[in-house]
């Protein structure tokens, strides 16, 4: 296993501001527009995560989960007035963390070959010819 390159590192930062915008997004948005609100949230998720994970595999995708799920628990706690953005009594909060953490799980299970591209195959060069010189 090679030790993790610079490049590599600052890809993971970035998804991990990624994730974090998507969890802030998510979190104070899926209440907006019941119900498609929540299901935006969820599907921006699943296209942030997707797009993480192939962008430069495991490294990037682990990146945007944490940023989500540091962002998304963060504000989901109690704010410092006593404000709550997704009260534990409330089904659509219910919805929007278990879903989030529904969808991290499906773009794990994601086969490789849908999110990795394939290297160019070139057909091999035919044999010198032996009677040119």
């Amino acid at each position: 296993m090679q030790p993790p390159t610079t490049a590599l590192l600052g890809r993971a930062a970035v998804t991990f501001v990624l994730g974090a915008v998507v969890g802030v997004l998510g979190t104070v948005m899926h209440r907006a527009v019941r119900p498609w609100g929540l299901v935006l949230c969820l599907a921006l998720v699943l296209a942030a995560l997707l797009t993480a994970r192939a962008w430069h595999g495991w490294a990037t995708y682990v990146g945007a989960v944490g940023g989500l799920f540091i962002a998304a628990t963060t504000l989901a706690g109690e704010g410092p007035g006593g404000d709550v953005l997704v009260p534990g009594t409330d089904l659509w909060g219910w919805g929007w963390i278990l879903g989030a953490a529904v969808a991290v799980v499906l773009v794990a299970l994601v086969p490789r070959r849908w999110v990795q591209d394939d290297p160019v195959r070139t057909a091999p060069a035919p044999p010198p010819d032996p009677a040119t010189p």
